[in-house]
């Protein structure tokens, strides 16, 4: 995994690419639907800015956090619906304000958590370097549904990376959401990055293994794509079916994308 601090400069420029795809949108653009069911543009601005604030608060005040978690102990849904209404009301430039402000401030509470601690999260601590490469996941799958929203091609770069490394780690969220036991063994993962170099994860020996573009293999773990519309190679049947229910976040899976929804499969 990447070092902390090449993490955050990696997520800082995630947060203003995304800015930047949507800040000379009119008023009324920024209620186009995405391929998310239900959520316009603002939502999924909104929805970051809320996954901001909840990091900023538990790097830089862990017992608010707390407080705000406990709160929501047994209706989180909820309380990340409420949360979306407070951010997705506001005008459009106020919200992206909101946006850049908040994104900056979870970097740099990110950034400023003492070396070898945790930082409270919503099921278990984790290190700043993974919360880290959280948000860059999140910002990438919500930032492909406004590009998809806008007809727009974004240009994969290095810094998909860090995915790839989350995922790795988060391999079990896929079986945990459909009910599976994961298997022990842990997978290999042998992805070719923008750059054309390869990048891997995982045992060498492993036998069960997932290659193939690392952009792909990213839209999958975020469900952005159908598996069908990407060009990954499973070797081994756990790694086979892994490829049907991969995703690198907690929870539900989500309605995922249908085979063949985008004209360009490639994002």
């Amino acid at each position: 995994m990447n070092t902390l601090d090449d993490v955050l400069k990696h997520l800082a420029t995630d947060i203003e690419e995304l800015a930047q795809l949507v800040e000379n949108l009119d008023d009324d653009a920024w209620h186009t639907a995405t391929p998310a069911p239900g959520w316009n543009i603002a939502d999924q601005i909104a929805h970051l800015t809320f996954v901001f604030h909840l990091a900023r608060t538990a790097a830089a005040e862990p017992e608010a956090f707390q407080a705000v978690t406990a709160a929501a102990a047994g209706n989180f849904d909820g309380a990340v619906n409420a949360a979306l209404k407070q951010f997705n009301s506001l005008p459009p430039r106020e919200l992206l304000a909101r946006y850049r402000a908040l994104g900056g401030a979870s970097v740099e509470a990110l950034a400023a958590v003492p070396a070898g601690q945790a930082v409270p999260w919503l099921v278990n601590p984790l290190p700043p370097a993974v919360l880290g490469c959280a948000g860059i996941m999140e910002v990438f799958a919500h930032g492909q549904d406004v590009a998809d929203a806008l007809g727009t091609r974004r240009q994969p770069t290095e810094r998909l990376r860090n995915i790839v490394d989350f995922a790795w780690l988060t391999r079990d969220f896929g079986y945990e959401s459909h009910g599976l036991t994961p298997p022990a063994e842990p997978f290999r993962f042998e992805l070719t990055a923008p750059s054309g170099e390869v990048w891997t994860a995982g045992p060498e020996d492993a036998t069960e293994k997932v290659s193939g573009p690392a952009h792909d293999f990213c839209l999958l773990v975020t469900r952005r794509r159908h598996r069908d519309d990407l060009a990954l190679t499973a070797t081994g049947a756990r790694a086979e079916q892994w490829l049907d229910i991969a995703q690198a976040y907690r929870g539900p899976a989500g309605e995922g994308r249908r085979p063949g929804q985008f004209a360009d499969s490639a994002g």
